[in-house]
């Protein structure tokens, strides 16, 4: 995609341990516009988390082996040296991190986090960059901002210190904002607050956001496409109609149908994806998924033996399986859409 302000291409991460090479990542490519969302989804140990702290340049330092390109505007964020790196965190690219208790400084009230976040990137006063916290505070929803800014990150409930890692995700006005699993532990009230609140600022400033998430309501909410990973790859990706009208792969089939649904009566219990995620140091040969999937015997090539191609099943849709994408397509319509 030419217009593409962030571009992943061919990005591998892995982790040599005393046990084994962990794949974490093996061979992700996607891209993503100004002013779009893209849901990740997957289950725990998919690859998810790992994704989104390569792009934000947080494995250097540590054992991992990255690899491909993470184009930021043109700009390859694998290759770029710390200090461009550290430049551009914050000022160009941000994250909200899932557990905002561990992510801000315990020592340091939330002002004063806040304005050092301003003065690292722009040249203004300290009360300046006070200034222009507290009226960031107050924009994501935290009553009385005037004082709640001198307060300690223990001394907000979850959804304040949540709202609190948003404001200092956005208080350079990024342009690509990652959240990973921002709303998992709110209740579901705060986290529909949540989301509607990075809603409003992406109108608002134009960001392009990648939300990382187990949760296919959160996805349907907020994401214009859709990414599935599965064992450190992509196995479908799609716009956000399709993701959930028209899956295409049997682990997507496999998410959508364990997930409860409170708009209508349900007779049949919901069914779960068969046995575990797989061990990213031992991935099943051939499929990742071939072990869990019940419906191999469609397949046209050995699951167990051939890796299968991410290719498009129609337009704007890719998938990586071994059925036919014609078989799919009957097999989602007789079998799975039932059921949804």
């Amino acid at each position: 995609m030419s217009n593409a302000f962030l571009k992943v291409r061919d990005l591998r991460v892995h982790f040599p341990t005393d046990d084994g090479l962990v794949k974490a990542v093996d061979g992700l490519t996607f891209d993503l516009v100004k002013g779009k969302t893209l849901g990740i989804v997957g289950e725990s140990g998919s690859g998810k988390s790992v994704t989104s702290l390569a792009i934000m340049g947080l494995h250097r330092g540590s054992r991992a082996r990255v690899s491909g390109e993470i184009l930021l505007d043109g700009q390859d964020l694998v290759t770029v040296s710390d200090e461009e790196l550290r430049s551009l965190r914050g000022r160009k690219m941000a994250m909200i991190f899932q557990d905002p208790l561990s992510a801000m400084h315990p020592y340091y009230t939330i002002g004063t986090q806040l304005t050092e976040a301003i003065q690292v990137h722009e040249k203004v006063t300290k009360a300046a960059a006070r200034n222009t916290a507290i009226d960031m505070l107050g924009r994501v929803g935290i009553p009385n901002p005037q004082r709640r800014i001198d307060q300690y990150p223990h001394e907000f409930s979850g959804g304040m210190r949540q709202r609190a890692m948003i404001a200092m995700a956005l208080i350079n006005n990024p342009e690509l904002l990652i959240a990973d699993e921002p709303t998992t532990a709110l209740d579901v009230t705060v986290q529909a607050q949540i989301l509607d609140l990075m809603r409003g600022l992406q109108d608002e400033f134009g960001s392009a956001i990648i939300m990382i998430t187990h949760d296919l309501g959160v996805v349907a909410e907020i994401a214009d496409d859709v990414l599935v990973m599965y064992g450190g790859k992509c196995v479908e990706q799609s716009g956000l109609d399709d993701a959930f009208h028209r899956p295409d792969h049997p682990y997507t089939w496999g998410l959508l149908t364990s997930m409860p649904r409170l708009d209508r009566v349900k007779s049949e219990r919901l069914i779960p994806v068969a046995g575990n995620p797989p061990s990213l140091i031992n991935l099943p040969p051939g499929c990742a998924f071939h072990p869990r999937c019940t419906f191999q015997e469609f397949a046209y090539q050995d699951c167990a033996a051939v890796v299968p191609e991410l290719a498009e099943s129609y337009p704007g849709h890719l998938s990586r399986c071994h059925i036919a994408a014609a078989k799919r397509g009957e097999i989602f319509t007789e079998q799975i859409a039932p059921r949804l």
